[in-house]
């Protein structure tokens, strides 16, 4: 039996679309040994429940009073609001009442929660996280991190190719990610003093398929589906990734592929690390947003994608 928590309190339309995420996940999946355990209002959750005729055979709800706004500052608001639907969400995490956790709201607080709720991996130098980037050969490639570390150290860029490798193979079913670290030129020795010296750590990690330096016009082709960079460079990546997606709407709006930029098919971000799964989701999410979130940490579970990364990082 596996329980995946949610913060139903958090997000621009929540608790609404949270709600309305997990019925469509439980009208579209039959998993009997997945329990879905709310965090948040619980009158609020309840009336929900009721209106949208929601199953709530397999659902559990777990009140609590106080509520993090987006804008809140993360630290702060995880040590004042104890009762908070996120704060809440970590105590159940890190107890072992729950394998997973999910959450639309403060972006901040969910990764400062992750970082000092849970435990890090041992071995793990920094916790990173990754999104999923559609490619034009109808595939998906990995590119890490986004935006939780901006400034790194190479052996740092080193683990996250071997994390995204170990997560791109188990959970988006990669046979041999191909690993490219992101950079100004294809050629070695190119970019800056980062990329520069993690060029060698990568060529000589025995556990990847380092293909070298791709550029950033390489980001959207089929060249490499493990890409790595730091936080700075990757979140910059990951908003234009996002502004293409908003553009295509009124400029093509019936392009298979640029549809394929919509984050709501991917559900959120997980954050790699640390010793449970944590989705992260975009703000705006809605229904089918939280519905693919829950897909994502049941296939992290179901996967022992964690196990292996640990196995990974700390070889025999």
């Amino acid at each position: 039996m596996m329980n995946i928590g949610i913060d139903a309190m958090g997000g621009d339309f929540a608790p609404l679309e949270a709600l309305r995420g997990v019925k469509k996940y439980l009208e579209e999946n039959t998993n009997e040994a997945l329990r879905i355990t709310l965090f948040g209002d619980a009158d609020a959750i309840k009336k929900i429940i009721k209106e949208e005729h929601i199953p709530a055979a397999s659902i559990d709800i777990v009140a609590t009073t106080q509520v993090i706004g987006m804008h809140e500052h993360p630290t702060r608001a995880l040590k004042e609001k104890t009762d908070s639907s996120i704060a809440v969400g970590f105590q159940y995490l890190a107890k072992g009442k729950t394998d997973a956790f999910i959450s639309a709201g403060n972006t901040g607080t969910m990764l400062v929660g992750a970082l000092f709720s849970l435990k890090t991996i041992e071995g793990i130098l920094r916790p990173v996280i990754s999104s999923i980037i559609p490619k034009q050969n109808g595939g998906t490639g990995l590119i890490l991190d986004v935006g939780l570390n901006a400034d790194c150290k190479p052996e740092q860029l080193n683990q996250f190719a071997t994390l995204g490798t170990v997560y791109a193979k188990h959970v988006l079913e990669i046979e041999n990610p191909k690993v490219g670290l992101i950079n100004v030129g294809e050629e070695e020795g190119k970019g800056n003093i980062l990329t520069q010296a993690t060029y060698p750590l990568l060529k000589e990690n025995k556990q990847l398929n380092f293909i070298g330096n791709i550029e950033g016009r390489d980001t959207f082709n089929g060249k490499a589906d493990v890409m790595v960079c730091d936080g700075f460079t990757g979140n910059i990546i990951l908003k234009l990734a996002e502004s293409i997606y908003d553009i295509s709407k009124t400029e093509a709006p019936d392009s298979p592929y640029l549809n394929r930029f919509n984050f709501e098919i991917y559900g959120g971000t997980p954050v790699l690390g640390v010793a449970h799964p944590v989705i992260v989701g975009h703000g705006i999410s809605k229904a089918t947003a939280f519905s693919n979130m829950i897909r994502v940490a049941e296939k992290m579970l179901k996967t022992e994608v964690l196990h292996k990364l640990k196995d990974a990082i700390q070889p025999r």
